[in-house]
């Protein structure tokens, strides 16, 4: 079998070449052509361009497929891969993306080509995990805002929560979803002395941690709320202005998952009001966040720009980790 695999800036040749070696191993021919930008900038706004408006949007340079016709497997990270992509390779079987989902690709014209299409579950979940424990501290020991004041050389010393700043220990951190980033999550927070509960229909329950039975009861008892469920029809708006009229006044959101978890506008109007203490996000529904966005006003609110799996460990294991999956299928 003959596969391609398409580098980028942040898996380049070399971190491709290392991670798939375990196909050659097993025979396949491997060939590494790289999706070159002039910046790392640039990659990222053509991810974010096919993000939105889908694989379709951003079209490859002719040269990356040119004389690929024999190509079976096809493996990348944000190259899209849409019908012109296919229409130059007839006799693709696998399409492999290095990543915790498959934005990037025309699944309904794989589909009718009888492509299979694979992701890469859990390629970045420590970097997550480790990112949103960061974050849960930044806003509650006001990491973020210090720092901010300080580079403008003022002496900060207020700040939404001045009168009762909290400690991780001995507080409650529910979790919304239990899946393999927030059991890492709970292993770190484990460190802390935190009490863990978490709310997820699909988990019967856990041994370590304590499973609520409706998403209700679990912001009325968490002073820290962690998102961490997939995107779906039924998860969107999951957290709304419902829920944070249940919240403590003293309590904090975390989301470092999916934007539309959370009814964006209830959020602002819950921090404007005071009806919780603050929130760390990472995701947003308009990325990046337009020049009047109400977040810039915000004093009670850390925000960062969708970097939560962006760690160079995250990058370069994934290409090893498909590998293993893809050998797996194989037999």
């Amino acid at each position: 079998m003959k596969c391609l695999a398409i580098a980028d800036l942040f898996i380049n040749k070399a971190m491709m070449d290392a991670g798939l070696n375990a196909l050659r191993d097993k025979g396949i021919d491997v060939e590494i052509r790289e999706w070159s930008h002039e910046s790392v900038e640039k990659l990222q706004e053509d991810n974010l361009r096919v993000e939105q408006e889908g694989a379709e949007a951003v079209a490859l340079p002719a040269a990356l497929l040119q004389d690929a016709d024999d190509v079976e497997i096809l493996i990348t990270q944000f190259a899209p891969v849409n019908t012109a992509v296919l229409d130059k390779l007839p006799k693709l079987k696998y399409i492999g993306v290095l990543r915790g989902g498959v934005e990037n690709v025309n699944q309904q014209a794989a589909l009718a080509r009888g492509i299979e299409v694979m992701n890469t579950p859990g390629r970045n979940a420590r970097s997550v995990a480790e990112f949103t424990v960061g974050m849960m501290l930044a806003e509650m020991r006001n990491i973020a805002r210090s720092h901010d004041a300080l580079r403008d050389k003022f002496w900060r010393k207020d700040s939404p929560n001045h009168q009762a700043i909290p400690e991780l220990g001995g507080k409650v951190v529910g979790l919304v979803g239990l899946g393999h980033i927030a059991q890492l999550v709970a292993g770190f927070l484990s460190g802390f002395g935190t009490e863990i509960i978490f709310y997820d229909k699909y988990v019967s329950g856990h041994e370590r941690y304590e499973k609520v039975d409706s998403l209700d009861e679990l912001v009325t008892r968490a002073d820290v709320v962690s998102l961490h469920a997939r995107m779906t029809p039924e998860t969107e708006n999951l957290i709304n202005a419902h829920h944070f009229g249940l919240m403590k006044s003293s309590a904090i959101i975390v989301n470092t998952a999916r934007s539309g978890l959370i009814n964006e506008r209830d959020l602002i109007d819950a921090l404007q009001a005071g009806k919780i203490m603050g929130a760390a996000l990472d995701t947003f529904d308009d990325e990046p966040l337009p020049d009047d966005s109400a977040f810039y006003l915000l004093n009670n609110v850390t925000i960062t720009p969708h970097i939560a799996g962006s760690t160079l460990d995250a990058f370069s294991n994934s290409p090893k980790l498909f590998a293993e999956i893809l050998l797996k299928k194989l037999g």
